[in-house]
């Protein structure tokens, strides 16, 4: 269907389309992160962190009025599971009252609690994990730049790298809307983030670049090229984005709440990935005014006046 779709001017019509949507959606996420900003984790922002269980199941809204009662700082308490929990505190708050509220809940006979552990992370250290993981996130845009600068004519590597910092935008826009914890493990989903959208991005350039240099085509319009690009490459795309996403989508359901952030982002970032490639990475060019004549061979100054002698 899909195939169907990507014929004509029909195709042309549906990736334009699908580009003003990705600048709306780009919009959106920019104005969502300058309101609400990002939901740090304690890797980044510092602070106090317990995890505890329950003798029996507590619902998670009675638990945080209980303890909201023997805590005067403010908290953020998530469940793992039917009995284990696990409270955050920020640094300022968690000196002050962790015994107070720690005791209660572990004499109160009806929730019986047991703490299990109990870690403090300094906000030096999460300054440091900032910094270092926003500079191997720049490294990676950096060599991705460089790579497509060498590789592609430089319509077909602009494409590339708007398409990268908008599946970037876009999963982060996510995270703010929700309030999703942005820790290190999403961090390093990010990273991984940029591998895959590019490497869509590559295999439906390279298709562009190949048809482009076919002199067969010089006489068809650059969409109707593009258009034959994408269908070329979408049945291989859509089958190895759908076997990611069902191995992030188990990641997700099975493996619990340490790496559901993991998770979310990467399937976030697979999906709008591979909408970017088509949508962005191949539409950007023919805006910019990609044709057959940029990859035509130029000759030399001694040939070309050979060739214009009479």
């Amino acid at each position: 269907m899909l195939n169907t779709f990507l014929k004509g001017e029909a195709g042309t019509r549906l990736r334009f389309s699908g580009m003003l949507l990705s600048a709306i959606l780009v919009l959106l996420s920019v104005f969502t992160l300058s309101q609400k900003g990002l939901n740090f984790g304690l890797d980044f922002t510092g602070g106090y962190l317990t995890e505890f269980t329950t003798s029996q199941g507590v619902e998670l809204k009675e638990l945080k009025s209980f303890i909201t009662k023997n805590h005067n700082g403010e908290f953020e308490l998530t469940a793992q599971g039917n009995s284990h929990f696990q409270l955050r505190e920020a640094p300022s708050d968690s000196t002050a009252n962790s015994n107070d509220w720690q005791s209660a809940i572990t004499q109160n006979a009806d929730i019986n609690a047991e703490v299990l552990s109990s870690a403090y992370i300094g906000s030096q250290v999460g300054d440091e994990l900032f910094e270092q993981g926003c500079l191997a996130l720049f490294s990676a845009m950096v060599a991705v730049m460089l790579y497509l600068a060498v590789r592609f004519e430089w319509r077909l590597a602009v494409g590339s790298v708007v398409a990268l910092v908008h599946d970037l935008l876009l999963v982060l826009g996510l995270f703010s809307l929700l309030n999703i914890e942005f820790n290190l493990t999403v961090l390093a989903s990010l990273l991984a983030i940029i591998g895959y959208s590019l490497n869509d991005s590559i295999i439906v350039g390279d298709r562009v670049r190949e048809l482009l240099r076919v002199k067969s085509n010089n006489a068809l319009s650059p969409a109707s090229i593009i258009n034959s690009a994408i269908k070329s490459t979408l049945t291989r795309t859509l089958i190895t984005s759908g076997t990611t996403l069902a191995t992030v989508a188990s990641v997700w359901l099975l493996a619990g709440a340490p790496l559901q952030g993991f998770a979310i982002a990467l399937f976030t970032g697979i999906v709008v990935g591979t909408f970017s490639s088509i949508c962005i990475a191949a539409t950007l060019p023919e805006l910019l005014g990609l044709s057959a004549k940029n990859y035509e061979e130029k000759l030399d100054v001694k040939t070309q006046a050979l060739m214009d002698m009479p």
